[in-house]
């Protein structure tokens, strides 16, 4: 695989990056860590986490898939240097009293206690992609679809704050480059426009959802990383399983689904974007064609991915050595323009339905 450029940074990743999140709650640390070795074996050098991992986020695996990958270098430390390392500091955390006792708003000093935090728990001296998970402000994310103008908040941390914040860490040598999840175009606008005004590092990315049942990154925001200069990285390539064929058989992508899946296993899971009927209706019709055209379910939402030209890196989670291997080898899958053609032809009917 070829390496991609993050942004304006220095970063140069694979266009595959391994995701974690299953990390401590699906999958046992000894699994964890062969998925690892795995990855980088086949290539992968780019691997994401979160101080809030793993999903869905709970009091007692709160951090628990961090430890894990510092539990993997700490028993290979050489490792450390084949691979660029990204994590993320949590957003507002409202519902969540295990994280920053369930504060609604993020400080400096949470960003560099966060990092800190995180920089011990991984076992490393530096953070490649240092990336605010989502937004301090209120914003459309989850599952929730409106802007809502009585929501904004003005004594919230400011996006000029927020760079110091990670300005600092960058200049003390803890953080490489710094990056937004689930953010939108005025955000990363904002984000962009203080750092060339005050002289503060740059984003070089923004990871935000992209698949074939939700493709919103479309309507607008990918005019805005191109024209800034900022990376997508793509997550739930698979819509959260609805894109393998999983779920094709079953009534629902809810509790008569398969018993080891997610949305079946978590309720908060299913109760967001990826559980709706119309994002199962919309996935069965992608998988559907897939099958019409000699692929696997998985192979075909992997390459419209893989292929986008919107997207610098796909992040791909697994469950399983088996899982990783599958995903990887749909790399290089190029899909026609009679497939294009009738991908496009769903969507102009369904939408983004797991938006």
């Amino acid at each position: 695989m070829n390496k991609v450029q993050l942004g304006q940074s220095d970063l140069r990743v694979t266009p595959i990056c391994l995701g974690t999140m299953t990390f401590g709650e699906q999958v046992p640390e000894s699994t964890a860590h062969q998925i690892l070795d795995r990855g980088l074996e086949r290539g992968i050098n780019f691997i994401d986490t979160a101080e809030m991992y793993s999903v869905p986020t709970r009091a007692e695996t709160f951090n628990i898939t961090e430890k894990i990958m510092g539990n993997w270098l700490k028993n290979s430390p050489s490792k450390r240097e084949q691979f660029l390392l990204a994590t993320k500091v949590a957003g507002p955390s409202r519902g969540m009293p295990w994280v920053r006792g369930g504060s609604s708003n993020v400080t400096p000093s949470d960003i560099e206690a966060a990092c800190h935090g995180s920089l011990k728990r991984l076992n490393t001296d530096v953070i490649d992609l240092y990336q605010i998970h989502w937004p301090v402000r209120h914003v459309p994310v989850f599952g929730i679809r409106d802007f809502d103008p009585k929501l904004v908040n003005s004594e919230l941390t400011s996006i000029h704050q927020q760079l110091e914040a990670l300005g600092k860490l960058v200049t003390a040598g803890k953080v490489r480059a710094i990056g937004l999840s689930n953010e939108t175009p005025y955000g990363v606008g904002e984000f962009v426009r203080l750092a060339d005004q005050h002289g503060l590092p740059k984003i070089a990315t923004v990871q935000n959802p992209y698949c074939l049942v939700n493709r919103v990154v479309e309507n607008a925001l990918d005019e805005s990383l191109y024209m800034y200069g900022v990376s997508l990285l793509a997550y739930s390539p698979l819509g959260f399983g609805l894109l393998t064929g999983k779920y094709d058989q079953s009534g629902t992508a809810g509790p008569s689904a398969p018993a080891d899946a997610r949305i079946a296993k978590f309720e908060s899971v299913r109760k967001q974007r990826w559980g709706r009927d119309t994002a199962l209706v919309a996935a069965r019709l992608y998988n559907a064609l897939a099958k019409e055209r000699g692929m696997t379910p998985t192979q075909m939402a992997l390459a419209f991915c893989y292929t986008k030209w919107q997207v610098a890196s796909t992040i791909i989670g697994v469950t399983s050595v088996a899982q990783l291997d599958e995903n990887c080898d749909a790399f290089g899958t190029v899909l026609d323009q009679s497939t294009i053609d009738a991908i496009d032809a769903i969507r102009a009917v369904h939408r983004d339905p797991a938006y």
